[in-house]
């Protein structure tokens, strides 16, 4: 049965703790298993569904589909087909690259760039005065 609710988290701070995540090792292998390799996103608690083998909820309801293209949203993992860079890479091209360094320094810089945008949006006097709105409702 699909769960039908909205991510509901923050996604400034959903890409701060996958930067903080990924800076720390976070998609580095497993002791336990080791010849498993992690998978961006699906692999930390960005994915509505880490840990929860039966999918309970749709990748539409992620907010990380902000970033996924429109053509690659009904993709099996759409937040592989985010592009990461001026060349458009993807974690799914980065993945078939089996270069991890370079997977994870793509991804990392991708989200200090949609973090310094977020917050240069969020310091503007317009949505300053809509978040102070929207807390008083």
């Amino acid at each position: 049965m699909e769960n039908t609710h909205r991510d509901e988290r923050d996604i400034f701070e959903l890409l701060k703790e996958e930067l903080a995540f990924v800076e720390q090792g976070g998609y580095g292998r497993s002791v336990r298993t080791p010849w498993l390799p992690k998978s961006a996103f699906q692999d930390s608690l960005a994915c509505l569904n880490y840990a929860d083998t039966d999918h309970a909820h749709a990748c539409s309801e992620c907010r990380l589909m902000n970033f996924v293209e429109e053509e690659h949203q009904s993709e099996n993992v759409p937040c592989h087909y985010i592009p990461l860079n001026e060349a458009g890479e993807t974690i799914e091209d980065l993945e078939a690259q089996d270069n991890q360094a370079k997977l994870e320094a793509t991804l990392k810089q991708w989200m200090r760039t949609k973090i310094k945008e977020i917050e240069q949006t969020r310091a503007t006097p317009e949505a300053r005065h809509n978040r102070q709105t929207e807390a008083v409702a």
